[in-house]
Parts: structure tokens; sequence; C-alpha cells
């Protein structure tokens, strides 16, 4: 079978199964994506070839402010199509076209590949409440974001008039969808590797002067950067009373300072320049070290080493990070978000605690951090959960390969 992979981001959500496909006899896979994210990138694997395509402009400064986002998803899908219709005219004909739908990819390739099984990657649907819009009263939505979030989620709908089927990777991404549209959609994780991603009791981490091991009092916090979305705000607002509850403990927050969701920071500024300065002389800085993003074997250790783990996050898409760090063991105290509930369960293979309630937080790492013992349990259902339904190589790509070869 012929396989085509379309992503601005190439791999992104499809590392795993492109290069599984690619290594089998009877596959040829070949690739888009954006040609700025493709350089220097190493190659995902010598049986996929990859072509890029340069995006135009987004949408003009006339363009209706609720469009300009639409109008620059629909100048991508053009400059996609042109890439299609070259590898076309060379002769490929994919049998399935796999795409995420959310830039504007998908929008012609049913034109130029009108014979091929689409399938699209459907990650999340915006609704204007009860997901992360207006979730945070630190950001209010307004009745503008209500009305502009409706329109963001045109590209999306087209997809889902087009794809012949869809995946979603959790039960609550899928249900974000319209129901009429759900029949179409497939949740399937992509998949954890539970044989790299897993405990190891030699791990050590340096940072500075600081060398960490397992057992050591260790806070830890990841995200891709560090942002309101990922409740990063409330993480450095209770960090005096986690410091007060631990004041022994070493604090590791691994991210970022862009931003990949939500509004940006003033001009000049980062969310964490912005909390650093609001928690001033509140936090002992010298037990707080922001390692910004690192080598995914420095990041494993950190998971290895860490005695209490804190993931929070608005109701939105889950971080590949909640499940890895479950896969390495750790204790994780999560927000009681929607996400986050239809993995963890509380008290059982992790803790729960209200986004919004730093002082919960606090005395809940507290607790978990100066009693170790009475969470051994939790911790070794948290590996066994990310074991069981998130596994890639016995779960998750197995099921993808039978999707989509079927």
């Amino acid at each position: 079978m012929n396989f085509l992979f379309v992503h601005q981001n190439f791999p992104g959500q499809f590392r795993h199964v492109a290069a599984a496909l690619a290594g089998m006899d009877r596959h040829r896979v070949f690739a888009i994506g954006e040609s700025a994210n493709l350089k220097n990138r190493p190659q995902l694997h010598p049986g996929i070839t990859v072509v890029g395509y340069q995006p135009k402009q987004a949408g003009s400064p006339g363009t209706h402010h609720y469009l300009r986002e639409f109008e620059g998803a629909v100048r991508r899908g053009q400059e996609v199509a042109r890439a299609a219709i070259r590898l076309k005219e060379k002769g490929f004909r994919p049998d399935v076209v796999v795409c995420h739908p959310a830039w504007g990819e998908s929008l012609f390739l049913m034109d130029v590949f009108p014979d091929a099984r689409h399938v699209s990657y459907f990650e999340y649907y915006y609704h204007p409440i009860g997901g992360d819009v207006g979730f945070d009263p630190d950001f209010p939505s307004t009745f503008d974001d209500r009305c502009r979030v409706r329109v963001k989620n045109t590209t999306q709908l087209l997809a889902l008039e087009a794809a012949d089927a869809g995946i979603s990777p959790t039960i609550w991404q899928k249900r974000r969808y319209p129901e009429e549209f759900r029949r179409k959609i497939r949740v399937i994780h992509e998949g954890i590797d539970t044989s790299e991603v897993c405990p190891d009791s030699d791990a050590v981490l340096d940072i500075g002067d600081q060398h960490m091991k397992k057992g050591d009092r260790v806070i830890t916090y990841v995200a891709r950067n560090l942002e309101p979305y990922r409740g990063f705000h409330m993480l450095m607002r209770a960090l005096p009373d986690i410091q007060e509850q631990c004041p022994d403990a070493q604090i590791v927050i691994v991210g970022g300072d862009e931003v990949s969701y939500g509004k940006k920071p003033p001009e000049g500024r980062t969310y964490r320049s912005l909390y650093v300065e609001e928690m001033k002389s509140l936090v002992d800085w010298s037990r707080v070290h922001f390692t910004g993003r690192l080598p995914y074997i420095h990041y494993l250790n950190v998971l290895r080493i860490s005695t209490v783990h804190i993931y929070l996050t608005y109701p939105f898409v889950l971080s590949w990070s909640m499940l890895e760090a479950m896969a390495a063991g750790c204790l994780v105290v999560g927000s009681s978000t929607s996400p986050v509930q239809e993995v963890i369960r509380h008290g059982e293979n992790g803790l729960l605690v209200d986004f919004f309630r730093r002082e919960q937080l606090a005395a809940t790492v507290g607790d978990a951090l100066n009693n170790p013992a009475l969470y051994e349990e939790i911790r070794r259902n948290a590996r066994k959960t990310a074991v069981q339904h998130y596994d890639l190589k016995t779960r998750c790509l197995p099921e993808m390969l039978r999707y989509l070869t079927s």
C-alpha cells in the first residue's frame, strides 16, 4: 500500500506509525511538511520520502479578525495541494492519506487524491464554553472570543465532512467533536514506549551544583512551554506553601519560555519572568531550578528521580508528558480537569487536586513528599496504567497499523 502523511511539523503525532509502515517491504511512505520545520531535522526513516512546502502569508490585516486564521489555512491548504499534485505527476498514488487538519493542510487533498482513503487526526475541537476558553479567571473570555472560537473550527468541520475516518488520542478529545461526526472517529493514542520510559533506580540528574538521585526529595514539573494552559501560574503561586511544607525539597521545572497555547504575555516578557517577579521574595529561589528544554534522556532522568510530579492543565489536549511520567513510575499530582480524570483515578494511580486551589496542591505535595512509602502502590499502579492502556509496542501501534491498513 501507498501512504501519504501530512503534518506541518512532520512527523508530529505520526512518528511511530510512519516509521513502522516504512519498515515494511510491502508499503511505500511519503510525507509532506512545512519546509522551515523540516530543515535540519534528522531523517525519521530512510524509507520515507519527505517533501516540503512553503506556506504563504496568513490572513491580511484587511480580513475580518475571525477569518484571518482561516484565510491562512486556505493558503496553506493550497500549497499542500500543489505539493501533492507534484507527487501525483511523478506517479505517486496514495491508498491512504493521513493528515492533521488543524492548520488547513487537508482542505484540498480529497480533490487531489479522490480515490484514496482519507484519515484525519482530530486532536481538539474548540467550544465557547466547557473547555479551555473561559476556564481560567486570570484570562477571562469575552463574547468576541466565544464568537471567534466558533469560526476557529471551520477547517476541522470541513475535514470532518471530507474524511473517511478519523483518529483521536483520548475519549474526552473525541467527545469534543460534534456528535453527528463521532462515528467516524476511532480513539487510538499515539503510544508511549514504556520499555524506554521506565523507572531506573540508578538515574541521576545534575543541575548546576546540585546532584540529584532517586530517593532525594525532588518535586518535578514538566511542560513544553511554561504557560498558564499547563497551570504554570498555579504552580508558581503555590511555591511558597510547597516550600513551607517541604523546606528541604529541590524543585525542578522543565520547559521553554515560548507560548504553545493561549494568549501571549506582554511584549518582551515571558510567563516565567512575570510569575517570578510576582512571587519575588516569597520563594527561596536557590531551591528552584529552571532547566529550559532538555534532551530526551535528561528529561527522562527528571521523571525517574522525581519524588512527586506535578501535572496541571486546562481542559485541553492531554500532554504526552503526563503519561510518560506515569510510565516512569512517578507519583503524579494532577489537576482534576477532564483530560486528566480520564486517566488518573484519585488514590489509585495518582492524586488529583483542584486546578485553582494552590493550598490543596501544596498540602497534597507535602504529604506525598513527607510520606513516600505510603504512595508506593500508587506509583506501581501508575506505571501499570501506562503499560496496559498506552504502551506503544503492544497496544497503540498495532491498533493504529490495523486501522490504517484495513
